[in-house]
């Protein structure tokens, strides 16, 4: 969804990526993501640089002779132009809906959302996405997001912004609602909610 313009122009910057490409080893650790991924809602790819970077580290201690295979899906055409041109013959770049997948039942190992569901302007369209995450993953597949809990900045931050935050008390209710088992869901001190959804 449409952004404000220093949101724009943080999650657009260098130390922005620089942060994330930090993180993600650790937002990962312990989840097997398969061999074909998908991540929703990549926005300016910083998420997706780092993601690549990991399922590049990953194969050789799965004993895989290759990366897994990257999907990404975002809603802004211009955003999805740019990545598009940025990551050719690295990711697959998609201009999609994540409520609305263009993919088949049971394509994918693994469903990635990082930071991007508070954009998401209701919680049905929040509970459609879900159910999307479920039906494109083949069974046993695992659904992981990260996402930001309020405080005094993300909220100014978000002034001018869509900003609907998960609510931590009902969001494996929901969860298992569209489809998914042993879900796990934890706000580590960080001011995130992170979970990890298995389907069936």
């Amino acid at each position: 969804m449409p952004m404000n313009y220093p949101h724009r122009k943080i999650c657009s910057s260098a130390r922005w990526a620089a942060g994330v490409a930090e993180r993600m080893p650790e937002l990962l650790a312990g989840v097997d993501l398969g061999d074909d991924v998908l991540e929703i809602g990549p926005g300016f790819g910083a998420t997706t640089r780092a993601l690549l970077s990991h399922l590049a580290k990953a194969a050789p201690a799965t004993g895989s002779s290759a990366a897994a295979r990257l999907t990404a899906v975002e809603i802004d055409r211009a955003s999805a132009a740019l990545l598009r041109a940025e990551f050719a013959g690295r990711a697959e770049i998609v201009h999609g809906d994540g409520t609305r997948l263009p993919f088949p039942d049971g394509r994918f190992s693994a469903v990635v959302c990082f930071t991007m569901l508070h954009h998401v302007p209701s919680a049905e369209l929040q509970d459609a996405l879900f159910a999307e995450a479920c039906r494109v993953l083949r069974p046993g597949g695992v659904f992981r997001g990260v996402d930001s809990l309020p405080s005094l900045r993300f909220r100014l931050l978000h002034i001018g912004d869509t900003m609907l935050v998960l609510d931590p008390g009902t969001l494996p209710g929901r969860l298992y609602r569209s489809g998914f088992e042993d879900v796990e869901s934890r706000q580590p001190g960080d001011r995130q909610i992170r979970f990890l959804a298995r389907k069936g």
